[in-house]
């Protein structure tokens, strides 16, 4: 079967593709959005823990700055469609947005399927033909121009414009199996190379796996190379886990250490970061001083949760069994010292099917900023994640890929 005309095709039925093809049929091209899964967003619906954490209500030079993957590629694409204009599309679709900690925003009803509704709804005013569990296997092109794009039932659909929004290789489950790498390449794009970013790390202390589920509030993390330089310091939450560590400030450690892991990572966790050593230990030899027979195992209640006190207390060599009153000035030191650099040995970054986003990816540096279209290729255009962009948690990686969705949309012809 072979469809001929002038149209627009968008593979990818994601935040970016979905946002792409609603935005070409609103300026009356007819545009085919093709999606090789049984339903669309798949992705976005466990985003933010199934919350949809779709912005971040902050200005465009701070999203820039919280971009560490090509940030400056995306004025164009940020100042075509900002966090304000996302927000009140979505008002306008009957989602009302809410902004909590950190300007992370939300929408009121706290349900990712309200989003992809919406945006199923936007498409459909638009008259976006939307073809389900339709799978493309290639991009046809002739003489640096698009075609149109074959599918693995057999048909042909002859396009104007492409838009690639088949997203990374981040959660493979929800469909994104590295597809639109791999046409970008055969179309002579160069692609970066593909790393997990946003995920949890491995650690090789067997106690950080004992502390599995508890979760550290308020505390400042150091990433370490093994030669002692700073790589990345973040303040927030973390929690423990079954192979080592997560959270958010780990996701955003994450980003920074991929190259350094071969090598060796320790990150040094500050427990109390609102005290200096002497206010910790003048707290510490307080505490001890209301309760001079009470064992070293249970004094410490008021300052950490009982299963990493009893880690600390292991790891400085302290009998738990001891009274507090026979606890010697140097184990004290010590304990403060753990309070202040508990170490950890990093091992490994956890695999893309855990990773929040794809780090690498379509070169900008082939593609225009202005239009999202490839310099290599007219005609074909990228948008989101399959771009060599990456942004750090809080909402920035879905205002780029709206954002770049809506510039590949506005340039479809």
């Amino acid at each position: 079967m072979m469809l001929m005309g002038k149209r627009a095709v968008v593979i990818g039925g994601g935040a970016s593709g979905m946002m792409a093809a609603a935005t070409a049929a609103s300026r009356g091209i007819e545009t085919v959005l093709l999606e090789k899964n049984e339903k669309l967003g798949k992705k976005i619906y466990i985003t933010g823990k199934g919350r949809c954490n779709l912005t971040n209500q902050c200005d465009i030079e701070d999203i820039i700055e919280n971009t560490p993957g090509n940030g400056s590629f995306i004025y164009s694409a940020l100042y075509s469609f900002d966090n304000t204009r996302l927000r009140d599309l979505f008002m306008e679709l009957g989602v009302p947005t809410k902004v909590e900690r950190g300007g992370r925003v939300f929408p009121v009803s706290d349900k990712s399927s309200d989003v992809i509704k919406a945006l199923s709804t936007y498409m459909k005013r638009n008259n976006v033909s939307v073809r389900l569990n339709k799978e493309v296997s290639g991009i046809r092109v002739r003489e640096d121009s698009v075609e149109g794009v074959c599918t693995s039932d057999g048909d042909f659909i002859d396009a104007s414009s492409v838009v690639v929004a088949t997203g990374g290789l981040s959660y493979p489950s929800t469909g994104s199996t590295g597809d639109g790498y791999r046409w970008a390449k055969k179309t002579g794009h160069t692609i970066i190379p593909l790393r997990p970013s946003l995920v949890p790390l491995e650690a090789r202390e067997r106690w950080a796996k004992e502390l599995q589920g508890l979760a550290l509030k308020n505390i400042r993390v150091k990433a370490l190379t093994a030669h002692g330089k700073s790589i990345r310091e973040e303040f927030g939450e973390m929690l423990f886990t079954h192979f080592g560590v997560s959270g958010p400030v780990i996701l955003t450690i994450s980003r920074f250490v991929y190259d350094w892991v071969e090598s060796g990572i320790k990150l040094r966790i500050d427990l109390k970061p609102a005290l200096t050593h002497e206010k910790l230990d003048t707290r510490l030899l307080r505490d001890f001083s209301e309760s001079p027979n009470k064992q070293a195992g249970n004094c410490l209640d008021g300052l950490l949760p009982k299963s990493l006190a009893g880690v600390i207390i292991k790891l400085c060599g302290i009998n738990s069994q001891k009274n507090i009153n026979q606890v010697t000035r140097e184990e004290r030191q010590c304990f403060v010292s753990m309070l202040k650099g508990l170490e950890l040995n990093i091992t490994g970054l956890r695999p893309f099917s855990e990773a929040v986003i794809t780090a690498g990816g379509v070169s900008t540096r082939e593609v225009d900023p202005g239009t999202m279209e490839s310099k290599l290729v007219k005609g074909l255009i990228f948008a989101g994640e399959v771009l060599d962009i990456d942004a750090l948690t809080g909402g920035f990686n879905l205002q780029i890929a709206f954002s770049t969705g809506y510039l590949a949309g506005m340039s479809c012809r």
